[in-house]
């Protein structure tokens, strides 16, 4: 199994999730107020005037657990809806599972997920 992490735009997050829902992934995780920082360090704004630096840019992270014999097809849909082209796409990130247990009924593996 594979874990997938999308760190991506907050305006994204709607159409990455009714992609992934289409390609039959159910079980997501979305924590809805991520903040980050890459290669673009961060952002100005513009209050009454005056200049405000955030080092942090707003981010939604997406995350799922998905048989070894998926991974690659769910990346490249969370890409293709997710990528603007532009800085601050942000980040995916995969790492093996060793085990995953379902709360409810025990079930282990990729019946759990």
């Amino acid at each position: 199994m594979k874990k997938i992490e999308a760190i991506i735009k907050p305006y994204k997050l709607d159409e990455v999730t009714n992609a992934l829902s289409a390609h039959g992934v159910s079980g997501l995780t979305v924590t809805p107020e991520t903040r980050g920082s890459g290669r673009q360090k961060g952002h100005v704004e513009l209050y009454h005037g005056a200049e405000y630096g955030s080092p942090f840019i707003p981010k939604v992270r997406i995350e799922t657990c998905i048989a070894d014999a998926r991974a690659e097809e769910i990346i490249t849909v969370i890409l293709e809806r997710a990528r603007t082209g532009k800085v601050g796409d942000g980040k995916i990130v995969i790492t093996n599972v060793v085990d995953a247990v379902r709360g409810r009924t025990g079930e282990k593996g990729n019946k759990a997920v």
